[in-house]
């Protein structure tokens, strides 16, 4: 890394902690920076404890939340343009958001969500919890259908293909659910997949937090090889490195971070693709010893702004998270392609 390259990570360092205090004060509820203060640090008298409730139950959690997120979409996004060297692959392209989406219609949608709930609340599970599970479901079962059709697979463009076909398959089927279901089936599936940070409990929260950081920190641990892999299967495998091997961790952790943050946030779009990009063009590196800290730095702070973007701050109401992620970055994206011709040479 040039010497004189140091400065810009701290600088999104701060805009990181900066961005991460304006999403916990800024709401329907104003909390005021000496509030925060006295908040993280025990408390104080003069915080009263509606304001004390917001801050632990609704913000903090909501602010990691968007961070964790983030974080891993976009890793997720990064390995699935490295292991295709497309840089318009995401975390949607095998399938696995896809079938996190298949899960959830199946007990929201031809009233399998009125039965189903009457069954789980019965033993303790309540709406979101049987959201998060069916999503978990879904995505895990096309991750494993993926993991056993992949080593029998020895061409990339054939294994994108199948992703796309799979996508496409669990769309139909979600299509005919929607179609025979009443309104208000639809709508609670609708309400889904427009995204959400908001409905995470604490110990959800700290789910995430543990799958994130193990399958980010195996991602870091393979950057050597990413770096091999990005320069074609046959330079790959002349250097010893298994393509069958390679393409079945890089899809396992993909699948499990995209699973992880569908299932408790909904499928959220753009960050996946737009985010590995713009670390690729900020670092201006392909090295993803530093690319990945770059996407990991890049997607909070992204996932933070569009949040913050998202909830219209003093309003009660919340936009749809997709449709800002969607209308922030696109521009962004295509402003970036059309001024960097870098990109042409990228993969």
């Amino acid at each position: 890394m040039p010497k004189n390259r140091h400065w810009d990570w701290w600088v999104g360092g701060l805009l990181l902690g900066v961005f991460f205090l304006l999403e916990l004060s800024i709401g329907s509820v104003p909390i005021s920076f000496d509030q925060l203060i006295q908040l993280v640090f025990g408390g104080s008298p003069a915080v009263t404890e509606a304001v004390s409730n917001i801050f632990y139950k609704i913000r903090l959690p909501r602010a990691i939340t968007a961070i964790l997120a983030g974080v891993s979409i976009s890793t997720a996004g990064l390995l699935m343009q490295t292991l295709f060297r497309n840089p318009l692959a995401g975390p949607s392209v095998l399938g696995i958001t896809a079938g996190a989406t298949l899960g959830v219609s199946v007990v929201t949608l031809s009233g399998g969500f009125i039965s189903t709930s009457i069954l789980l609340m019965q033993v303790g599970w309540g709406k979101s919890s049987l959201l998060i599970l069916a999503s978990i479901l879904g995505a895990t079962a096309i991750l494993l259908l993926l993991v056993a059709i992949s080593p029998f697979i020895k061409d990339n463009l054939i294994l994108l293909l199948i992703g796309i076909m799979i996508g496409q398959l669990t769309i139909a089927m979600v299509s005919i659910f929607q179609y025979v279901s009443s309104p208000q089936e639809i709508q609670t599936y609708i309400l889904w997949t427009l995204g959400s940070l908001s409905g995470a409990s604490r110990s959800q929260v700290i789910l995430m937090a543990l799958t994130s950081f193990i399958l980010i920190s195996l991602t870091y641990t393979m950057a050597t090889k990413l770096n091999i892999w990005q320069q074609g299967e046959s330079f790959a495998q002349s250097v010893g490195l298994s393509p069958v091997k390679t393409r079945l961790i890089v899809i396992m952790l993909a699948g499990g971070l995209t699973g992880t943050i569908t299932a408790f946030c909904g499928p959220i779009g753009f960050i996946g693709i737009a985010v590995p990009f713009l670390a690729r063009v900020w670092r201006k590196t392909d090295d993803h010893r530093q690319v990945i800290p770059a996407t990991i730095l890049l997607g909070g702070l992204v996932m933070l702004i569009c949040d913050l973007m998202a909830q219209l701050p003093g309003r009660q109401e919340v936009l749809p998270l997709n449709a800002v992620t969607a209308c922030i970055g696109a521009p962004i994206v295509i402003i970036l392609i059309v001024r960097n011709r870098r990109l042409r040479h990228t993969f």
